[in-house]
């Protein structure tokens, strides 16, 4: 399994969804950001500001990141 560092601040929980099929989140606002080891095979997508992260029983969360789009998708490749 390949991992990327990254520096990852505040973030969005998607528990999962209720019954009118809305998503149940909880966002996380932190002051400092932190450095964090990411699997690459739990990556599922990378926008300009958040990079989507995908945990155990179907549990995604919506990091914000501190490098540039283009610093990610170098060390993506």
């Amino acid at each position: 399994m390949k991992f990327i560092e990254l520096t990852l601040k505040s973030h969005i929980i998607v528990h999962g969804f209720d019954a009118r099929n809305q998503e149940i989140i909880e966002e996380v606002h932190v002051e400092k950001a932190s450095r964090k080891l990411v699997a690459m095979d739990r990556i599922l997508s990378v926008s300009d500001k958040y990079i989507l992260i995908q945990y155990a029983y179907d549990r995604i969360i919506y990091w914000e990141y501190m490098e540039s789009f283009e610093e990610l998708q170098s060390l993506l490749k």
